[in-house]
């Protein structure tokens, strides 16, 4: 049986990286039909109800989907590999950001900045205990202060998804403050 953390982690799959894998149609705004991924998530083998759907978007402690306020589609609120435009507003963020990483990649950060990697932005925390918990995920974690305004300043923009998570194309090495060894 498959449980409800299980199932969440197969709808990140399906809605940031992989709705090939089940033969999911998502559009260019990264919704998806909730009708048609009930199906064709039952069709691979991970049933998912519509109480067990609600039930995830509404108590994940992340909020890391979203459902249409008409509750018919469903999309992840950021994260995503694929080509699409949540059409998320530029916004004015905190005047510093975190982001939490481990060791083995502060040298690299140190030397290119913080990049998406497989994603489409670099996702920041609004608290250094956010991004502690990210960071954790990967080992000891090591948290990265941001100072938004300089950003700001030399043209970048920030949006913020729908569960507080700020995102950027990318953050140049100059404006990243490191933890004293």
């Amino acid at each position: 049986m498959t449980t409800l953390e299980q199932k969440s982690k197969f709808l990140s799959r399906w809605l940031r990286h992989r709705p090939d894998a089940i033969g999911l149609e998502i559009d260019k705004r990264g919704w998806v039909d909730v009708a048609e991924l009930l199906l064709k998530s039952a069709g691979a083998g991970v049933a998912i109800s519509q109480d067990e759907l609600t039930q995830i978007v509404d108590e994940n402690d992340k909020q890391r989907f979203s459902l249409s306020e008409d509750r018919t589609r469903i999309r992840a609120a950021q994260g995503h590999s694929l080509d699409v435009d949540l059409k998320l507003p530029v916004k004015t963020p905190p005047p510093v950001l975190f982001h939490g990483t481990v060791q083995k990649f502060i040298a690299s950060i140190r030397r290119q900045g913080l990049l998406p990697g497989t994603r489409r932005d670099v996702h920041l925390s609004a608290t250094k205990q956010t991004a502690s918990e990210v960071g954790a995920r990967r080992g000891t974690p090591v948290v990265l202060l941001v100072e938004t305004f300089p950003l700001l300043r030399d043209g970048y923009r920030f949006r913020c998804s729908d569960n507080g998570v700020w995102l950027i194309p990318n953050v140049p090495p100059k404006y990243i403050r490191f933890p004293e060894k």
